[in-house]
């Protein structure tokens, strides 16, 4: 078979028909081969192309890599197909269209030498297909090491956290240990006082109570501060002392204070206890709110039972509106500061404003300290005509009560008779 040979024109580089002839020239097999296969024609059409678009100024694409002839393709590495440029039939000459036969008959692919690289470099590519031993079976040992290390770690932190613990506990014990003992509590001491006790009295109890300082002192700061004033009570004036105001109760304080905090606890209670209601009562009676609380500290000392508090008010009430001396013992007592000795002719004869065996009216000042039952009574007498009072003979604190001195007279004689049958004590109360 002749092939005729087109001109020299059209062998030109920049013929694209001269070089589609000697591509073709190039890649026919002689005469009596056999049929090229499947994959020989596509990788001549694609060596075709690449060459075309390397002579047009393009960036060719890289090739894929060559298959072996005696290795089968792999499924997922079959290439995708690709069309087949299409030539305008202008640029072919006629002459050349003619003698062209088809590639995958007479046109065979030249032998390419392959290395051997080439398939294990592929491989190194793709390591999940090719290299399953890379896969590291040790990475759940190392997650196990981490969680060890954790534990590890965590319980040194507890260990340390016990340690700082019992370390402070044992600063804690040496400082308390070092540190000195905190002083006693004070000593809180509870000052009774009776109703009847005079100033000198509580000046002794507050000083056997524990409390500090001199108790008259404290009374006369009081005064001179105007802490309250006698006068304020309609006290005459020059009136010195508080006697009588120094309201007898219970009073809680700490041992070894001074007894001036007593001296105000108990100006505090009088002001509670003699207020607006007592003021108004003297002024019922004819008498100032001082004369009042001289009338209540004689009640104080003279009546032994609630009963006869108010019948003593009104026997001082009536001798003073008959112009009677009083002639209670109790004042002459406070003068001279004794209350349980009998008193003798010289004493009941003395001057002294406060023997009202002499003297007509009320003493200077009150005779003790009274509570807020004499101070009641003081204020609300009882209506009655009694004149004339003495102790009874059987012992028990009341006083036998009469409106005549032959009376007076008769109950003062059985008493003196119990006192010599009894060697000159008073006679025990036998009632229940």
């Amino acid at each position: 078979m002749s092939i005729r040979v087109p001109p020299p024109s059209c062998w030109r580089s920049g013929s694209r028909a001269g070089a589609r002839v000697i591509a073709l020239a190039r890649d026919r097999k002689p005469e009596g081969s056999t049929q090229r296969t499947d994959a020989e024609r596509e990788r001549a059409r694609e060596e075709r192309e690449h060459r075309r678009a390397t002579r047009g100024g393009d960036i060719a694409p890289p090739l894929p890599p060559p298959v072996h002839p005696d290795v089968p393709p792999r499924l997922t590495e079959r290439p995708t197909p690709v069309a087949p440029p299409v030539i305008a039939q202008e640029e072919v000459p006629l002459v050349a269209q003619a003698h062209i036969e088809p590639p995958d008959r007479h046109i065979e692919p030249p032998e390419r030498h392959i290395e051997p690289r080439y398939e294990s470099s592929r491989r190194m590519h793709r390591p999940e297909l090719h290299r399953p031993h890379l896969h590291r079976p040790h990475l759940p040992r190392r997650a196990s090491r981490a969680k060890t290390g954790a534990a590890r770690a965590g319980a040194l932190l507890v260990l340390v956290v016990i340690l700082a613990l019992l370390a402070g506990g044992a600063v804690v014990l040496i400082h308390r240990s070092n540190r000195p003992a905190p002083p006693p509590a004070p000593k809180i001491v509870k000052v009774v006082i009776p109703e009847g006790y005079t100033e000198a009295q509580i000046a002794t109890l507050a000083k056997e109570d524990g409390l500090s300082g001199s108790y008259s002192k404290g009374v006369s700061a009081a005064e001179r501060t105007g802490v309250l004033r006698p006068s304020t009570y309609g006290a005459p004036s020059g009136t010195r002392g508080l006697e009588g105001f120094l309201f007898p109760a219970s009073y809680e304080l700490y041992s070894g204070r001074p007894v001036t905090e007593l001296v105000g606890q108990q100006l505090d209670a009088f002001h509670a206890n003699f207020g607006g209601g007592e003021v108004h009562r003297a002024k019922v009676l004819g008498v100032t709110p001082y004369d009042l609380l001289i009338v209540a500290s004689i009640i104080e000392r003279e009546a032994g039972i609630a009963h006869d508090r108010p019948l003593v008010a009104a026997v001082i009430y009536n001798r003073l509106r008959l112009n009677m001396t009083l002639g209670v013992d109790a004042t002459l007592r406070y003068a001279l500061h004794d209350f349980t000795h009998p008193l003798t002719e010289a004493q009941l004869a003395s001057n002294s404003p406060y023997n009202t065996r002499i003297h007509k009216g009320l003493p200077p000042t009150p005779i003790s300290n009274p509570g807020a039952a004499a101070i009641h009574s003081a204020g609300h007498p009882a209506h009655v005509s009694y004149l004339y009072y003495v102790a009874g003979a059987d012992g028990c604190g009341e006083q036998v009560f009469s409106t005549s001195y032959a009376q007076f007279e008769h109950n003062a004689a059985a008493y003196r008779q119990a006192l010599e049958k009894n060697g000159g004590r008073v006679p025990t109360c036998h009632k229940k």
